[in-house]
Formats: C-alpha cells, structure tokens, sequence
C-alpha cells in the first residue's frame, strides 16, 4: 500500500486493529518516520505484523519484511529475562552479592552490593570514571576490569541511576561467570534459537546485510554530547553514536544497548512472557520467577536523564504519561533510545514491538510510538 510520495507499508493487520495500521501510515506521512516495522502477538498469534519505508537515510534501500534494526535498549528487558532464567536455574539470586560470582567486584566498596541493584539502577555504576581506549566498549574484558574496579558514583541501594551502558556489562559477567556463556550466546542457544525469532545481541556476520541503518539527529537524546561534565556523557563515552552503523558494533555483545532483530520476533517473545515465561509451549521459566523479576522496585525519579519511572528486576514497568506500555501497571517491557519498545501486557495477553530506524528527538515518548499504542488499546476499548 502506498502511503505517503515513494513509501509504502506491506504487512498484514486483522480488521479490529484498522487503527494501528492508519496510525502506521500517519507516521510516514506527518510524523518523519523514515522505516520501521510493528507487530503484535495475541494470545500466540500475530495480528499485526507492518513494515514500510526506507532501510537507509539515503532512501534507497525499501524495507523488508525480514530487515533488522537496533532496537537499542530494548535489549536491557531482554537481558533481563536472561538475568531471570539464571535465577530460575538457581545460578544467581537476587539478594546476593555480585561478589560471590565476580569476587573482583568487591573492590571500591562494592562487596555488599546485590544483584537485585545492579538490574534495577541503584548500583551507582552508571559509568566508568577511569579513562578508556578508543574500542573499549568492543573488549568485554576491559570493559568488565574496569567495572569491577570501579567505585560506586553515589549511594548503593539509595539512588538511582540509568545504568545506560553498564547495565549490559554487569548482567552479562554474572551470566558469563555461573552459566559459562556469554549473555549474547545463552539468548541465542536459550531463548531466540529454537523458535527462530530474529533477534540477537551479538549479530552474527550473515545477517549484517539484512541491517537497517540507525540514524538521526542525537540532540536531546542519551547520544547528546554537548556537555562533557555530565554523567549521561560519562555514561555513554565508549559508545559513541557514529559507530551504531559499522560491523564492530552490530558484532559486539553490548547487552544493555545494541540488540538488533525485528519487531515480528520482539513481539513474539514478549508474548511469551505476557503468558507467564512460556514461549512456543517451552517454558523459560517459571511463572513465580518471573512474577518477581517484574515487581516494582521503586517509583520516582532517576538522575541519568531526570526520567520517571517505575523500574522492576531490569525490566521498565508500565507508566501512562512516561511509557508507551498502554494502561495496564502490569506491562512490562523496555523503550530504546530514538523510540523503539517491546512489551508484555499480561491483562491483554500480548506483545507489541515497534522498530524504528530514525531517532525521535524531543523529549518524551516519541509520538509515533504513542499513536501506535494509543490506537492499540482503543480496539480494545
């Protein structure tokens, strides 16, 4: 279908949800998308499932239904599931010490600090001080010497902080060090593999032509350098914005920020966690886990980007005004820097991705993501 002056949308969207597809059109019209994809998973089955636009800023590549996309940090929900599993299986608990899997953390003070900060903020890790080389982010060893070295930047357990970055580091080393893989493995081998959803955190070579690329303008964004005193420019030092399109980024297990898939598969898997952790009839884990993984934690302010939010074990939780995650306080999922979400509503029973190529911008929730949503909810009204 040809929707605004050499854009089209392909896909198919049952009849009752008319309204996110026109939103979907909308945004190509008025709102500068320039490609992306949505999709929505009902119950175990897609009812929505829409692409449209241009892989590239030049606008010469259409997109595909299988093009890939950094969803950014989306990936920190999925990391987060992982974070879960290893609880399940009794690797790590939540009320443990990182040190008693990473004994180099205790350095700096951080002996006591449990695993339950490190996924929800309060770590006081949200970047490492020490001066990095350039490529640091693309060496998980130096990246993780560092952060065991590190010492806290403010009060464990008592502030709260974006663990932009480090959030990915921190997780993936406990991953590493009680199951023996890297987090970007476990997901393949554990989670994504065996029902073949496209997503991954660590693309590997074969896909990288399948990749869109991710563009648009940083200002007002966490990519925002313009002043290098604070901490959201500390906190994204090695991951500069200019590397979001090269093989070495794409490659790299950056759990916290470049897990790259599709939004059919985004919205797959958080179906499967809107049905208590069971994905395709296998259970990831238990119900009970997850229920865990997914209680609030705390609700206010955090002082990266002066955010409200409502944060569980990792995953973001449901915030009208705040998050895109509809009216359910039982949504759970994540946003990813530029606009893209995957989230669990369990009281609709589905999931919903949306996958943009270009940035939003301004403040808040990106309006194009808004209107998706918004239409969304109103087929259920």
């Amino acid at each position: 279908m040809q929707v605004a002056d050499g854009v089209r949308v392909d896909g198919r969207c049952e009849g009752r949800f008319a309204g996110v597809a026109d939103a979907f059109a909308e945004n190509f019209r008025s709102r500068g998308e320039a490609g992306a994809a949505v999709a929505v998973t009902l119950n175990g089955e897609p009812v929505i499932d829409l692409w449209g636009g241009f892989a590239d800023s030049a606008r010469t590549r259409p997109w595909a239904e299988d093009t890939l996309v950094c969803m950014m940090s989306v990936a920190k929900a999925v990391t987060a599931l992982c974070a879960a599993m290893a609880v399940d299986r009794g690797l790590i608990g939540w009320d443990e010490p990182v040190s008693r899997y990473w004994p180099e953390f205790a350095a700096a003070g951080k002996a006591a600090i449990p695993v339950r900060w490190v996924l929800d903020h309060r770590a006081g890790l949200a970047a490492i001080t020490q001066a990095m080389p350039d490529g640091a982010a693309y060496d998980w060893d130096s990246m993780t010497r560092a952060l065991a070295a590190q010492a806290p930047l403010s009060a464990p357990g008592r502030s709260r902080a974006y663990h932009s970055v480090t959030l990915g580091y921190l997780v993936g080393e406990l991953i590493r060090r009680t199951d023996g893989r890297s987090l970007g493995r476990f997901l393949a081998e554990e989670v994504c593999g065996p029902p073949g959803i496209d997503y991954w955190i660590g693309l590997p070579p074969e896909h990288h032509d399948r990749c869109a690329e991710f563009f648009g303008e940083t200002a007002g964004t966490l990519f925002d350098r313009s002043d290098p005193d604070s901490l959201m420019y500390r906190a994204m030092a090695q991951v500069p914005a200019e590397d979001f399109n090269t093989e070495r980024f794409r490659s790299a297990e950056i759990p916290s920020i470049n897990g790259i898939g599709t939004a059919r598969g985004v919205a797959r898997l958080f179906d499967g966690l809107a049905a208590g952790g069971v994905l395709d009839g296998k259970r990831l884990l238990s119900a009970d886990v997850l229920a865990e993984a997914t209680a609030e934690q705390w609700f206010g302010r955090e002082d990266l980007l002066g955010h409200t939010r409502r944060m569980a074990l990792g995953f973001a939780l449901g915030l009208p005004g705040h998050l895109a995650m509809g009216p359910s306080p039982r949504a759970f999922g994540h946003t990813g820097a530029g606009g893209a979400i995957g989230f669990a509503d369990p009281d609709a029973g589905l999931g919903f991705a949306y996958a943009p190529n270009r940035m939003h911008s301004g403040p808040g929730i990106s309006p194009r993501l808004g209107a998706l949503v918004d239409a969304l909810y109103e087929a259920f009204a």
